[in-house]
């Protein structure tokens, strides 16, 4: 198969499977257009084409569009008209017309200062960890942060050490510098691979690789005196637990951290806390794992799209992101997407 012959193939297909030929081989191919990830495949050497000639014949059942005439068969994908189906009864929220884009916009913005009143799920959190360790699973922007703050407040109360830990050295700083703000500069240290102020505070910001050295340290026989009083360790975006290369960090740190010290994990990610939560138990039997798990986001999500000539419209028919409850995507993104997946190529 010539250059002119892959070209052809590659043009008939959904750019969709296009993404699967050019995974391994072209790098970050998932933020290519259709037209972009073509050039790249046809840009690569002669041994990957006739990898990618072999592919295709797996995937020639997939129905391709025609460049020409109108009964062209198209793909099944939630952006491609489907085959008419008998209608279904709607609710009245189903049959309101798209929320345009004016509407999706309005309302962003910085909103207006008022009181902070915890939410329940914050102050359960903030009286478990006086008792025993606490997973907090809570969407992005929910308030962590407070169960943080305040949990770091009840240790220093009593003259205990706190260790905050994040898997980035930027974040590290960032929390160093919120942190010194808010408990002052004389208790707040900062530990990363580069950086090392005061470095006997009582509340230390460090990357979870310093932790888990400092732990791997006292095994061997070394001590470091914090270790003596540390009664509290923070691990942010713990959800690093299951990076297949970092992963094993956050295992070990948890693994090797005292008994007597209350674990406080944090993330928004986490896939299945209560396993973890059940983990942490079994592996430090003298102190049980209290979960928190709350669901619903303080700060609504809203979706656009952005077509490759920059017009902006909305994603999806309703404003919100609705978790869970399924969505329809605005007909002006059908569209738009339906115009330039069959728009021929040059």
């Amino acid at each position: 198969m010539n250059d002119d012959d892959l070209q052809r193939e590659l043009v008939s297909l959904p750019i969709k499977y296009l993404h699967q030929l050019a995974k391994g081989r072209i790098h970050r191919h998932f933020r290519l257009g259709k037209r972009r990830l073509i050039d790249c495949i046809l840009a690569l050497p002669s041994a990957q084409k006739m990898a990618i000639a072999n592919d295709l014949q797996q995937i020639s059942s997939v129905p391709k569009k025609s460049t020409t005439g109108s009964n062209r068969a198209q793909p099944h994908s939630p952006f491609y008209p489907q085959p008419s189906s008998p209608k279904k009864s709607h609710t009245s929220e189903s049959t309101s017309p798209p929320i345009v884009l004016q509407d999706l916009l309005e309302g962003i913005g910085v909103p207006e200062p008022t009181a902070f009143i915890p939410d329940n799920w914050q102050r359960e959190a903030v009286e478990a960890i006086a008792q025993s360790d606490v997973i907090v699973s809570a969407p992005t922007g929910s308030g962590k942060t407070f169960v943080a703050t305040e949990a770091i407040k009840q240790a220093m109360a009593s003259k205990q050490t706190v260790i905050y830990t994040s898997p980035l050295k930027a974040l590290s700083n960032t929390k160093y510098m919120e942190f010194s703000e808010y408990f002052g500069k004389d208790t707040v240290g900062i530990l990363t691979g580069d950086r090392r102020d005061n470095a006997q505070a009582p509340l230390l910001i460090m990357t979870t690789e310093i932790l888990r050295n400092i732990l791997y340290d006292a095994t061997s026989g070394d001590l470091d005196l914090r270790l003596h009083t540390l009664g509290l360790v923070i691990l942010d975006e713990s959800q690093y637990l299951a990076d297949p290369e970092r992963g094993v960090v956050w295992e070990e740190t948890l693994i090797l951290c005292p008994t007597e010290t209350r674990l406080l994990l944090l993330s928004a990610s986490i896939g299945n806390p209560q396993e973890l939560a059940e983990w942490l138990t079994s592996i430090r039997p003298n102190t049980s794992c209290h979960l928190i798990r709350h669901t619903k986001r303080s700060v609504p999500l809203r979706s656009l799209y952005l077509h490759p000539t920059g017009q902006l419209v909305p994603l999806l028919e309703n404003r919100d992101i609705q978790q869970r409850k399924g969505y329809r995507f605005h007909p002006e993104t059908k569209r738009l997407f339906n115009e330039y997946e069959f728009k021929p190529y040059h």
